[in-house]
């Protein structure tokens, strides 16, 4: 109850809200509106007629991402509306900004309907230069995405799904490497088949881990070949595997990712995991296992949680605005595998390199250095956007999807850390 009364008293506070908007330009003087409002604005309203991508050097489209959701799937809270929405969507657009210097406007919308919500979307590309959709419930974020992406000509990211894959891809890739354990090799087993945890098979599988080594089950139990009440969505991730539940799943397994209830994970059913168990218990805020317990249980295993109170924490924070960042400065048309992959890798590397002082020194009690307890990159940390964003462009960019080059990459990273700058007061101070 207290943290309930300290947050809303926290959105409370004059303005209410967490968000505003800031003129980028000097109006200080009468030449300054002459140029910014009539007769001045015409200009650049004319040459962007004469040749509309000439939109991105006179306006602020460039840097500006629609943080889009109708409230079917909020947090943990579920179908609670748009307006109940808007504070997790304002604080996405605050992030957006703090940790890559990316303008971002929310829009809560009162719409249900698949085919109006993207003829909406649609209708509002010209303002945009990308589009992240939050918290729409599934199925119908996987109908949404695909049919705005077969619609837009900029890039759309559905946070929940793809963020989220990449961090716990990143995340995996440098617990193999700790229990010395090859990604084509491991037997994974997916507790949830919400977007999330479907967004992870299908990148694990792009990875290199095979499909026949992943065991998904939802609410009702493995998503097996003969189930004849599962979507076509699930129907893509069934076994052939005749496993009665998550116990016999996990017989031998190397891999628990948990996308799905609190205390989904019996203690004992860790007891059969086989060697160096990796467990990524991501339901919030309890997790399906304790990280207590599951040390506890396993003094071998690797554990991370969607917690920032415990080691290792699984949050998409570490991507989206880094692969938006990136995907901006080329005006990549879409975010695709290539530029996924790409931040997963350097989101891994990254982890493997020694901490800054300033980050070290915002968790005294922690020991960052790579192993067990620090397998990721901490949400603060400030190379995020100088080693995440560039990855995430120039895989743009060789992939094919780049409208516009960078030819001098040092100077994009200068010109990263100026947005870094900007986040003195999250990171303290930068060099």
């Amino acid at each position: 109850m207290a943290l309930y009364q300290e947050a809303c008293a926290y959105h409370a506070q004059f303005p209410a809200g967490k968000i505003h908007v800031t003129s980028s330009k000097s109006l200080s003087s009468p030449q300054d509106l002459v140029l910014a409002y009539s007769p001045g604005v015409a200009a650049p309203c004319q040459a962007i007629a004469r040749d509309r991508q000439r939109v991105y050097d006179y306006t602020a489209k460039g840097n500006l991402v629609a943080v889009i959701s109708n409230g079917t799937a909020v947090l943990g809270l579920g179908q609670v509306g748009p307006e109940a929405a808007k504070p997790v969507m304002e604080g996405k657009v605050a992030l957006f900004r703090k940790l890559a210097g990316v303008n971002a406007f929310d829009l809560e919308v009162n719409v249900e309907d698949n085919q109006t919500f993207v003829d909406l979307v649609k209708a509002l590309e010209p303002t945009f230069g990308g589009v992240n959709l939050e918290d729409i419930k599934a199925p119908d974020c996987f109908h949404i995405e695909d049919m705005l992406r077969d619609v837009l000509h900029i890039p759309v990211m559905h946070d929940d799904q793809h963020a989220t894959a990449v961090v716990v891809a990143a995340a995996l890739i440098n617990a193999l490497h700790l229990a010395e354990k090859r990604v084509q090799d491991v037997e994974i087993v997916v507790n949830g088949a919400g977007a999330g945890a479907l967004a992870c098979v299908k990148l694990l599988h792009t990875l290199g881990v095979p499909k026949q080594h992943i065991v998904v089950l939802d609410s009702k139990g493995v998503l097996h070949s003969n189930r004849a009440d599962l979507s076509h969505i699930k129907a893509a991730f069934t076994t052939e595997k005749v496993l009665d539940g998550l116990q016999q799943a996990l017989q031998d397994a190397d891999v628990f990712i948990g996308l799905s209830v609190a205390n989904a994970l019996n203690p004992d059913y860790l007891r059969l995991m086989a060697s160096n168990p990796i467990v990524f218990a991501l339901a919030n805020p309890v997790p399906e296992i304790a990280y207590e317990v599951a040390r506890h249980v396993r003094a071998d295993v690797i554990v991370a949680t969607g917690r920032v109170d415990y080691p290792n924490q699984v949050n998409n924070v570490l991507a989206f605005p880094y692969i938006f960042r990136g995907a901006l400065d080329v005006r990549a048309s879409t975010i695709n595998g290539a530029m996924k992959q790409a931040a997963v890798y350097e989101l891994a590397k990254l982890a493997r390199t020694g901490v800054p002082e300033q980050v070290q020194a915002a968790y005294p009690h922690e020991q960052l250095v790579f192993g067990k307890d620090y397998l990721i990159p901490k949400a603060i940390d400030p190379r995020l956007l100088t080693t995440v964003a560039p990855a995430v462009a120039q895989a743009a960019i060789d992939s094919g999807v780049a409208y516009k080059a960078i030819h001098d990459w040092d100077d994009y990273r200068r010109l990263l850390k100026c947005h870094i700058k900007d986040c003195h007061m999250l990171f303290g101070k930068t060099n």
